[in-house]
Protein backbone atom coordinates (compact mmCIF):
# COMPACT_ATOMS: atom_id res chain seq x y z
CA UNK A 1 0.00 0.00 0.00
CA UNK A 2 1.56 3.42 -1.08
CA UNK A 3 1.80 6.07 1.79
CA UNK A 4 -0.89 8.06 -0.07
CA UNK A 5 -3.38 5.26 0.08
CA UNK A 6 -2.49 4.65 3.56
CA UNK A 7 -3.20 8.26 4.56
CA UNK A 8 -6.48 8.43 2.44
CA UNK A 9 -7.44 5.19 4.17
CA UNK A 10 -6.63 6.17 7.79
CA UNK A 11 -8.46 9.41 7.43
CA UNK A 12 -11.53 7.98 6.27
CA UNK A 13 -11.11 5.50 8.74
CA UNK A 14 -10.89 8.67 11.40
CA UNK A 15 -14.27 10.32 10.36
CA UNK A 16 -15.83 7.10 10.24
CA UNK A 17 -14.37 6.72 14.01
CA UNK A 18 -15.70 10.46 14.54
CA UNK A 19 -19.49 9.32 13.51
CA UNK A 20 -19.31 5.96 14.89
CA UNK A 21 -18.28 6.92 18.57
CA UNK A 22 -19.85 10.79 18.84
CA UNK A 23 -23.03 10.87 16.92
CA UNK A 24 -25.17 8.31 18.90
CA UNK A 25 -24.37 9.81 22.07
CA UNK A 26 -25.79 13.25 21.12
CA UNK A 27 -28.82 11.88 20.43
CA UNK A 28 -29.87 14.56 17.06
CA UNK A 29 -32.79 12.25 16.22
CA UNK A 30 -33.16 10.97 13.02
CA UNK A 31 -32.37 13.78 11.14
CA UNK A 32 -29.69 15.72 12.93
CA UNK A 33 -27.45 12.58 12.79
CA UNK A 34 -28.06 11.97 8.72
CA UNK A 35 -27.25 15.49 8.43
CA UNK A 36 -24.08 15.25 10.74
CA UNK A 37 -22.79 11.77 8.88
CA UNK A 38 -23.60 13.90 5.73
CA UNK A 39 -20.78 16.87 6.74
CA UNK A 40 -18.69 13.93 8.13
CA UNK A 41 -18.90 12.53 4.25
CA UNK A 42 -17.98 15.97 2.95
CA UNK A 43 -15.61 16.84 5.60
CA UNK A 44 -12.95 13.92 3.73
CA UNK A 45 -13.81 15.12 0.39
CA UNK A 46 -13.29 18.24 0.89
CA UNK A 47 -10.12 18.37 3.22
CA UNK A 48 -8.22 16.77 -0.55
CA UNK A 49 -9.13 20.17 -1.99
CA UNK A 50 -8.30 22.55 0.57
CA UNK A 51 -4.39 21.65 0.05
CA UNK A 52 -4.10 20.72 -3.69
CA UNK A 53 -6.77 24.09 -5.00
CA UNK A 54 -4.80 27.01 -6.39
CA UNK A 55 -5.75 29.98 -7.83
CA UNK A 56 -7.94 32.83 -7.19
CA UNK A 57 -11.02 31.65 -8.77
CA UNK A 58 -11.50 28.99 -6.07
CA UNK A 59 -10.48 30.78 -3.13
CA UNK A 60 -14.09 29.83 -1.35
CA UNK A 61 -13.05 25.72 -2.22
CA UNK A 62 -9.52 26.28 -0.35
CA UNK A 63 -11.03 27.83 2.70
CA UNK A 64 -14.02 25.26 2.75
CA UNK A 65 -11.10 22.55 2.65
CA UNK A 66 -8.67 23.97 5.20
CA UNK A 67 -10.85 24.87 7.69
CA UNK A 68 -12.70 21.53 7.34
CA UNK A 69 -9.51 20.03 7.87
CA UNK A 70 -8.71 22.35 11.06
CA UNK A 71 -12.26 20.76 12.50
CA UNK A 72 -11.82 17.42 11.58
CA UNK A 73 -8.20 17.58 13.57
CA UNK A 74 -9.45 18.57 16.80
CA UNK A 75 -13.17 16.20 16.32
CA UNK A 76 -10.38 13.67 15.84
CA UNK A 77 -8.73 14.58 19.05
CA UNK A 78 -10.68 15.39 21.02
CA UNK A 79 -12.33 12.51 20.35
CA UNK A 80 -10.29 9.80 20.80
CA UNK A 81 -9.30 11.02 24.46
CA UNK A 82 -13.35 10.57 24.87
CA UNK A 83 -13.40 7.90 23.49
CA UNK A 84 -10.11 6.34 26.38
CA UNK A 85 -12.43 7.91 28.88
CA UNK A 86 -15.63 5.82 28.13
CA UNK A 87 -13.04 2.75 27.65
CA UNK A 88 -11.66 3.14 31.00
CA UNK A 89 -15.05 4.10 32.63
CA UNK A 90 -16.70 0.61 31.13
CA UNK A 91 -13.73 -1.64 32.50
CA UNK A 92 -13.73 0.39 36.07
CA UNK A 93 -17.99 -0.84 35.49
CA UNK A 94 -18.62 3.22 35.92
CA UNK A 95 -20.88 3.32 32.68
CA UNK A 96 -23.24 6.76 32.90
CA UNK A 97 -25.53 7.47 29.59
CA UNK A 98 -25.06 10.55 30.81
CA UNK A 99 -21.89 11.43 30.69
CA UNK A 100 -21.79 9.71 27.31
CA UNK A 101 -24.49 12.38 26.31
CA UNK A 102 -22.70 15.51 28.13
CA UNK A 103 -19.17 14.29 27.22
CA UNK A 104 -20.10 14.15 23.36
CA UNK A 105 -21.50 17.78 23.76
CA UNK A 106 -18.42 18.61 25.34
CA UNK A 107 -16.57 17.79 22.63
CA UNK A 108 -18.12 19.54 20.29
CA UNK A 109 -18.64 22.86 22.41
CA UNK A 110 -14.44 22.24 22.71
CA UNK A 111 -13.75 22.02 18.81
CA UNK A 112 -16.19 24.99 18.19
CA UNK A 113 -14.25 27.29 20.51
CA UNK A 114 -10.91 25.95 19.16
CA UNK A 115 -11.82 26.68 15.60
CA UNK A 116 -13.25 30.26 16.93
CA UNK A 117 -10.20 31.18 18.46
CA UNK A 118 -7.69 29.41 16.20
CA UNK A 119 -9.27 31.63 13.30
CA UNK A 120 -9.27 34.51 14.80
CA UNK A 121 -5.49 34.50 15.71
CA UNK A 122 -4.49 32.75 12.94
CA UNK A 123 -6.10 35.99 10.91
CA UNK A 124 -4.84 39.04 13.26
CA UNK A 125 -1.76 40.47 12.25
CA UNK A 126 1.10 38.82 14.02
CA UNK A 127 2.09 40.22 17.50
CA UNK A 128 6.06 41.68 17.62
CA UNK A 129 8.24 39.55 19.99
CA UNK A 130 10.38 41.53 21.45
CA UNK A 131 14.04 39.04 22.39
CA UNK A 132 17.33 40.12 23.55
CA UNK A 133 19.99 38.03 22.46
CA UNK A 134 23.64 38.56 23.75
CA UNK A 135 26.21 37.10 21.78
CA UNK A 136 30.46 36.67 22.88
CA UNK A 137 32.72 38.89 21.46
CA UNK A 138 29.74 41.45 20.17
CA UNK A 139 31.54 44.57 19.47
CA UNK A 140 30.71 47.72 21.36
CA UNK A 141 29.59 49.10 17.90
CA UNK A 142 27.30 46.42 17.30
CA UNK A 143 25.26 46.20 20.61
CA UNK A 144 21.77 46.94 20.15
CA UNK A 145 21.83 46.05 16.59
CA UNK A 146 18.17 45.49 15.52
CA UNK A 147 17.29 42.56 13.37
CA UNK A 148 13.30 41.45 12.33
CA UNK A 149 12.80 38.20 11.48
CA UNK A 150 9.77 36.85 9.63
CA UNK A 151 9.71 33.02 8.70
CA UNK A 152 6.63 30.96 7.42
CA UNK A 153 4.56 33.68 6.15
CA UNK A 154 2.94 30.86 3.72
CA UNK A 155 1.28 33.27 1.09
CA UNK A 156 -0.84 30.72 -0.84
CA UNK A 157 -4.56 29.54 -0.76
CA UNK A 158 -5.58 31.98 2.46
CA UNK A 159 -3.16 34.35 3.00
CA UNK A 160 -3.33 37.35 0.43
CA UNK A 161 -2.11 40.54 -0.34
CA UNK A 162 -4.16 42.39 2.38
CA UNK A 163 -2.79 40.10 5.53
CA UNK A 164 1.11 40.76 3.89
CA UNK A 165 0.50 44.53 3.74
CA UNK A 166 -0.25 44.48 7.46
CA UNK A 167 3.11 42.13 8.11
CA UNK A 168 5.03 45.36 6.04
CA UNK A 169 3.62 47.90 8.15
CA UNK A 170 4.01 46.37 11.22
CA UNK A 171 7.77 45.59 10.26
CA UNK A 172 8.46 49.29 8.84
CA UNK A 173 7.33 50.59 12.20
CA UNK A 174 9.82 48.89 13.92
CA UNK A 175 12.73 50.56 11.81
CA UNK A 176 14.70 47.71 11.99
CA UNK A 177 18.50 47.67 11.04
CA UNK A 178 18.14 44.61 9.13
CA UNK A 179 15.14 42.06 8.32
CA UNK A 180 15.65 38.65 7.74
CA UNK A 181 13.50 36.05 6.04
CA UNK A 182 14.24 32.53 7.13
CA UNK A 183 11.77 30.42 4.32
CA UNK A 184 8.44 29.45 3.75
CA UNK A 185 7.39 32.68 2.12
CA UNK A 186 4.91 30.67 -0.44
CA UNK A 187 2.72 28.16 -1.30
CA UNK A 188 1.99 28.28 -5.15
CA UNK A 189 3.38 29.55 -8.15
CA UNK A 190 4.94 32.96 -8.83
CA UNK A 191 2.58 33.10 -11.66
CA UNK A 192 -0.45 32.54 -9.13
CA UNK A 193 0.94 34.58 -6.18
CA UNK A 194 3.15 37.77 -7.72
CA UNK A 195 0.71 39.83 -6.60
CA UNK A 196 -0.34 38.95 -3.33
CA UNK A 197 3.57 38.82 -2.00
CA UNK A 198 4.62 42.04 -3.81
CA UNK A 199 4.08 44.36 -0.78
CA UNK A 200 7.71 42.88 0.65
CA UNK A 201 9.05 44.77 -1.48
CA UNK A 202 8.23 47.48 0.63
CA UNK A 203 9.97 46.42 3.43
CA UNK A 204 12.68 48.58 4.78
CA UNK A 205 15.61 48.30 6.37
CA UNK A 206 18.73 50.07 6.74
CA UNK A 207 21.04 46.79 5.76
CA UNK A 208 18.22 45.40 3.87
CA UNK A 209 16.28 42.29 3.57
CA UNK A 210 17.53 38.78 3.43
CA UNK A 211 16.15 35.48 2.75
CA UNK A 212 17.09 31.71 2.69
CA UNK A 213 14.60 29.04 0.79
CA UNK A 214 12.42 26.78 3.17
CA UNK A 215 10.96 23.35 1.91
CA UNK A 216 8.00 25.23 0.88
CA UNK A 217 9.38 27.30 -1.88
CA UNK A 218 10.76 23.89 -3.33
CA UNK A 219 7.14 22.77 -3.72
CA UNK A 220 6.89 25.41 -5.83
CA UNK A 221 9.34 26.43 -7.77
CA UNK A 222 12.73 27.47 -5.82
CA UNK A 223 14.57 28.77 -8.40
CA UNK A 224 11.53 30.69 -10.22
CA UNK A 225 11.00 32.45 -6.25
CA UNK A 226 14.32 32.78 -6.04
CA UNK A 227 14.47 35.30 -8.86
CA UNK A 228 11.13 36.80 -7.75
CA UNK A 229 12.61 37.76 -4.24
CA UNK A 230 15.76 39.36 -5.91
CA UNK A 231 13.22 41.31 -7.81
CA UNK A 232 11.70 42.53 -4.84
CA UNK A 233 15.00 43.68 -3.30
CA UNK A 234 15.31 40.71 -0.74
CA UNK A 235 18.60 39.03 -1.43
CA UNK A 236 18.94 35.35 -1.43
CA UNK A 237 21.51 33.80 1.12
CA UNK A 238 22.03 30.50 -0.95
CA UNK A 239 24.63 28.90 1.28
CA UNK A 240 26.86 32.39 1.03
CA UNK A 241 27.91 35.09 3.48
CA UNK A 242 27.58 39.38 3.50
CA UNK A 243 29.77 41.19 5.58
CA UNK A 244 27.48 43.93 8.05
CA UNK A 245 29.43 47.01 8.72
CA UNK A 246 28.58 49.71 11.75
CA UNK A 247 30.85 52.09 13.22
CA UNK A 248 34.01 49.99 12.17
CA UNK A 249 32.60 46.41 13.38
CA UNK A 250 31.65 43.67 11.54
CA UNK A 251 28.95 40.85 11.57
CA UNK A 252 29.03 38.25 9.23
CA UNK A 253 25.07 37.48 8.43
CA UNK A 254 24.73 33.68 6.06
CA UNK A 255 22.24 31.47 5.10
CA UNK A 256 21.85 28.15 3.73
CA UNK A 257 19.34 26.37 1.76
CA UNK A 258 16.54 24.12 3.21
CA UNK A 259 17.52 21.35 5.17
CA UNK A 260 15.82 19.06 2.66
CA UNK A 261 16.84 21.12 -0.48
CA UNK A 262 18.50 18.68 -2.32
CA UNK A 263 15.94 16.36 -2.55
CA UNK A 264 14.59 18.89 -5.26
CA UNK A 265 18.18 20.47 -6.71
CA UNK A 266 21.18 18.76 -6.03
CA UNK A 267 23.08 22.14 -6.47
CA UNK A 268 21.02 23.29 -3.56
CA UNK A 269 22.63 21.02 -1.06
CA UNK A 270 22.76 22.64 2.29
CA UNK A 271 26.14 23.68 2.95
CA UNK A 272 27.46 25.96 5.93
CA UNK A 273 30.71 25.08 5.44
CA UNK A 274 30.68 26.83 1.89
CA UNK A 275 28.27 29.42 3.69
CA UNK A 276 30.53 30.31 6.09
CA UNK A 277 33.99 29.86 3.90
CA UNK A 278 36.11 33.65 4.01
CA UNK A 279 34.13 35.01 6.67
CA UNK A 280 36.36 36.76 9.37
CA UNK A 281 36.63 34.67 12.43
CA UNK A 282 37.14 37.80 14.25
CA UNK A 283 33.51 39.06 13.45
CA UNK A 284 30.06 37.68 15.19
CA UNK A 285 28.07 35.10 12.85
CA UNK A 286 24.81 34.32 12.65
CA UNK A 287 23.11 32.03 10.23
CA UNK A 288 19.67 31.66 8.51
CA UNK A 289 18.91 28.26 8.34
CA UNK A 290 15.05 27.57 7.70
CA UNK A 291 15.02 24.36 9.81
CA UNK A 292 16.15 24.32 13.35
CA UNK A 293 17.87 20.58 12.70
CA UNK A 294 20.24 22.23 10.26
CA UNK A 295 21.90 23.82 13.57
CA UNK A 296 23.73 19.93 14.29
CA UNK A 297 26.00 20.59 11.01
CA UNK A 298 26.87 23.81 12.20
CA UNK A 299 28.24 23.30 15.33
CA UNK A 300 31.97 24.36 15.46
CA UNK A 301 32.54 26.04 13.27
CA UNK A 302 32.14 29.45 15.51
CA UNK A 303 28.44 30.59 14.22
CA UNK A 304 26.91 32.01 17.79
CA UNK A 305 23.48 31.94 16.58
CA UNK A 306 21.11 30.58 13.77
CA UNK A 307 17.78 31.60 13.29
CA UNK A 308 15.41 29.74 12.25
CA UNK A 309 11.23 28.72 11.63
CA UNK A 310 9.37 26.08 10.12
CA UNK A 311 8.08 24.30 13.04
CA UNK A 312 5.39 27.08 13.40
CA UNK A 313 5.43 26.41 16.65
CA UNK A 314 3.01 23.71 16.63
CA UNK A 315 0.51 26.08 15.18
CA UNK A 316 -2.66 24.58 17.13
CA UNK A 317 -3.08 21.99 20.20
CA UNK A 318 -1.83 19.68 20.19
CA UNK A 319 0.41 18.85 17.10
CA UNK A 320 2.94 20.93 19.51
CA UNK A 321 3.98 17.82 21.03
CA UNK A 322 4.71 16.18 17.78
CA UNK A 323 7.42 18.57 16.52
CA UNK A 324 9.66 17.48 19.01
CA UNK A 325 9.62 13.81 16.72
CA UNK A 326 11.20 15.45 13.61
CA UNK A 327 12.91 18.97 14.94
CA UNK A 328 15.24 19.34 18.44
CA UNK A 329 12.99 22.23 19.55
CA UNK A 330 9.96 23.69 18.93
CA UNK A 331 10.14 27.78 19.63
CA UNK A 332 11.69 29.84 21.31
CA UNK A 333 15.82 30.62 22.47
CA UNK A 334 17.38 27.25 22.64
CA UNK A 335 21.19 26.18 22.94
CA UNK A 336 23.71 23.63 21.48
CA UNK A 337 27.04 23.60 22.41
CA UNK A 338 28.37 27.60 22.20
CA UNK A 339 25.65 28.28 19.89
CA UNK A 340 22.06 29.76 20.51
CA UNK A 341 19.15 28.89 18.24
CA UNK A 342 16.00 30.57 17.90
CA UNK A 343 12.90 29.46 16.59
CA UNK A 344 10.31 31.52 15.77
CA UNK A 345 6.57 30.39 15.50
CA UNK A 346 6.26 31.89 12.33
CA UNK A 347 4.46 34.87 10.84
CA UNK A 348 1.72 32.96 9.22
CA UNK A 349 0.21 29.49 8.83
CA UNK A 350 0.28 26.72 6.92
CA UNK A 351 -3.14 24.60 6.23
CA UNK A 352 -6.18 25.33 8.48
CA UNK A 353 -6.37 29.17 8.81
CA UNK A 354 -5.66 28.19 12.76
CA UNK A 355 -3.90 29.21 15.40
CA UNK A 356 -4.19 27.59 19.16
CA UNK A 357 -1.82 27.73 21.97
CA UNK A 358 1.13 28.74 19.00
CA UNK A 359 0.48 32.54 18.14
CA UNK A 360 2.12 34.10 14.92
CA UNK A 361 4.80 36.32 15.69
CA UNK A 362 6.94 39.11 14.09
CA UNK A 363 10.27 38.52 16.07
CA UNK A 364 12.60 42.19 17.05
CA UNK A 365 15.74 40.83 18.05
CA UNK A 366 18.21 43.32 19.57
CA UNK A 367 22.13 41.68 19.73
CA UNK A 368 23.86 42.41 23.38
CA UNK A 369 26.54 42.14 24.21
CA UNK A 370 27.26 39.43 27.42
CA UNK A 371 26.75 41.22 31.09
CA UNK A 372 29.77 41.67 32.89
Amino acid sequence: MNRRLLVGVLLIGLHVFIGVTLIPDLALGRFGSVVAWAYLALSAVLMRYGVLVRGSGKAWLAWSGLLAMGIFSSLAIFSLVRAFVLALMSLLGWESPIFAHYSALAVIGAVVAVTLFGLLSARRTARVVERDIALRNLPAALDGFRIVQLSDIHVGPTIKRGYIEAIVRRVNGLSPDLIVITGDLVDGSVADLAEDIAPLAQLSAAYGVYVVTGNHEYYSGAESWIAEFQRLNMRVLLNQHVLLEQGGARLVLAGISDYSAELFNASHRSDPVAAFAGAPAGAPWVLLAHQPRSAKAVLGMGCQLQLSGHTHGGQFWPWMYFVQWQQPWVAGLQRIGEMQVYISRGTGYWGPPLRFGAPSEITHIRLKTPAA
